[in-house]
């Protein structure tokens, strides 16, 4: 269940074969080609590994050295761990305490075009981009000629190439949503970087994105797949769905009929939820094989031996204790004592009379539910969620480097995306909904009798349950988007900089287009309000 760690591990050992460049330096684009071509093989796959690998960790050694963007540590500048910031951090589900250059201003809503952390992103999303249109260049058919494969190793390459297709739109669908745009390359482009990138609108992403899922679908293993942590057939239809679910945001133009159908296709797929195993299980170190796996669309995988990152689990599991928590409780080292949340998260589960909801998950004693201090571990609730131990309790054996994977996509989000659909009145039928929350909750509360009716479907409590069920997997952001809650409305604490919270101006719905790519290429456009 492992595989993709392990063919990640291929990537470092063939990395002085088919390593690209060692930094991107904020580049749009640049030489990410094999110096002397890919000639067997595993060149191939050590190519195809980096492209989840760049999702996973933020170098090309151990720990995140030899980072992949210059200016920012490797582990600052991982993939996973900047995706997270963004979509959490700007909400009312997370609140740091530290004070690492602009990281504060993601909660109070005041960045600007030169924050640091969305300059990384952005460059992040750039070079994945790239190595993903680099690897389509380099597995042509007559590549795969030249270096001598044919028959079942030429069919594997050639389906590697599915999978860059699948993870470039991923790119760019992350751009798309966090920025409106990306600078706009394929694999068309020249692979020296000389073409400047052109500047393409959200519509026209939305559409280019669109037109390669559907064009690629069918190229992807079938069904759910058959290699733990490989993107799927599943996982393109997941990605079609929250495309579509969110159209109306992207493009003006609501899509809810083609998201109904794709999150069907999903839910048709197999993934089952074992209302027997605790919520808990999803986010320990072996959810991999535990039993929850079984609901896991997509993951990224970590491994404390074989991935060792600053970034992704590690980040979350480490990143949000301090404080009077005991780290080898969870299978650490220690804590950094950063990451809390705000009063209002509490709430959320506080206005339900049971409060028995397995997914609520606060680390209390010691912590003050009010955040009088933006800078102090111990003001705001913590959160246990992902952690470096067993279900049976034991350790990994690494108690730095965490093995909890990450869920991309997993079916409790398209059963609730199912739900939300039926609120909108946008299709589905209210019964199945019901009977999909039902098994979420059932879960969540290890009985049957904190069920919901069909009279209990509005777009609140969906809201509530999504926050709930899916907290600090990197949704919350997009969610509130979507239910025009995050910058002209809603208010929790110390949004706007202010500790009693305030609404901010509705262009920060979109984040700007850092300064340093805008003097890099003129042909990219600032979003208003910037």
């Amino acid at each position: 269940m492992k595989i993709f760690k392990s063919t990640i591990l291929i990537f470092f050992l063939a990395a002085t074969l088919v390593a690209c460049n060692d930094t991107l330096d904020l580049e749009p684009e640049g030489n990410t080609e094999a110096a002397d071509g890919l000639n067997s093989l595993e060149d191939f796959q050590g190519r195809w590994a980096k492209l989840y690998a760049g999702l996973i960790i933020g170098g090309q050694q151990g720990g995140d050295g030899g980072a992949d963007i210059q200016g920012i540590d490797g582990g600052f500048s991982n993939y996973s761990r900047l995706y997270w910031k963004l979509q959490e951090l700007s909400t009312d589900e997370a609140i740091i305490a530290w004070n690492d250059g602009t990281i504060k201003d993601l909660h109070w809503q005041n960045w600007t075009p030169d924050n640091e952390f969305l300059a990384a992103m952005f460059s992040r999303l750039s070079y994945q981009v790239t190595l993903n249109n680099a690897f389509l260049r380099e597995s042509t058919d007559g590549a795969i000629t030249s270096a001598g494969l044919s028959g079942t190793e030429a069919d594997l390459v050639r389906s590697y190439r599915a999978d860059a297709r699948f993870l470039r739109a991923l790119s760019y669908y992350h751009g798309l949503d966090l920025f409106g745009t990306l600078p706009f390359t394929t694999e068309e482009n020249a692979a020296d970087g000389s073409d400047l990138p052109e500047y393409i609108s959200s519509v026209d992403l939305f559409n280019y994105i669109e037109s390669e899922l559907l064009d690629i679908i069918d190229e992807l293993p079938a069904g759910s797949g058959s290699e733990y942590g490989r993107v799927s057939e599943a996982a393109a239809q997941m990605l079609l769905a929250k495309l579509y679910l969110n159209a109306e945001v992207y493009t003006g133009t609501a899509r809810y009929t083609d998201a109904l159908t794709y999150v069907n296709a999903v839910i048709a797929q197999g993934y089952t939820i074992d209302t027997n195993l605790s919520y808990a299980s999803s986010f320990l170190a072996d959810n991999d094989r535990n039993g929850a796996q079984s609901e896991f669309i997509w993951t990224l995988n970590f491994d404390g031996a074989n991935t060792q990152t600053f970034g992704g689990t590690t980040f979350l599991a480490h990143a949000t204790v301090g404080g009077a928590m005991d780290a080898s409780q969870y299978g650490l080292d220690g804590g950094w004592g950063g990451i809390r949340t705000t009063p209002e998260f509490v709430e959320i589960f506080e206005n339900e009379e049971n409060s028995a909801d397995g997914r609520e998950n606060f680390f209390t004693n010691g912590q003050n539910k009010s955040i009088a201090d933006v800078g102090t571990f111990t003001d705001g609730y913590a959160i246990v969620k992902f952690q470096n131990i067993n279900s049976d309790g034991s350790s990994t054996g690494n108690d730095l480097f965490v093995s909890t994977d990450f869920p991309v996509f997993r079916l409790a989000d398209a059963y609730l995306m199912y739900a939300e659909i039926v609120a909108r009145g946008q299709g589905g039928d209210a019964a199945t909904a019901v009977g999909y929350i039902n098994t979420l909750r059932e879960r969540a509360y290890g009985n049957t009798n904190n069920g919901i009716t069909t009279s209990d479907l509005t777009l609140d409590f969906i809201l509530d349950e999504r926050a709930k069920e899916l907290h600090w997997e990197a949704h919350r952001r997009q969610d509130l988007i979507r239910f025009g809650q995050f910058s002209s409305n809603g208010v929790w604490e110390w949004k706007g900089n202010v500790q009693s919270g305030t609404t901010t101006p509705s262009f920060r719905d979109l984040y700007p287009i850092p300064t340093t790519e805008l003097n890099l290429n003129s042909n990219l456009i600032q979003n208003p309000g910037y």
